[in-house]
């Protein structure tokens, strides 16, 4: 979590992504900002983002997309 917590803070770090719940319905991350994090979190973790996962309930909080990360790792 602290490696993800840290590629957050590097896009943008104004945001307090310990507390926010809805960091792309409320338009807190940009589209810009989604890619770059997908590309990071890839770099990062080792893993492939498909397409389809790339939505609002994966990456509203810091813990939604922690455990999507956790659930690529695990193979899903």
């Amino acid at each position: 979590m602290e490696e993800l917590m840290e590629i957050l803070e590097d896009i943008n770090p104004e945001v307090d992504y310990e507390t926010s719940q809805n960091l792309v319905d409320d338009g807190v991350l940009t589209s810009f900002e989604l890619v770059l994090l997908v590309t990071q979190i890839s770099d990062a973790f080792g893993v492939s983002i498909p397409p389809a996962w790339i939505v609002p309930e994966n990456f509203n909080s810091a813990a939604a997309i922690m455990a999507m990360i956790t659930r690529l790792e695990e193979g899903e």
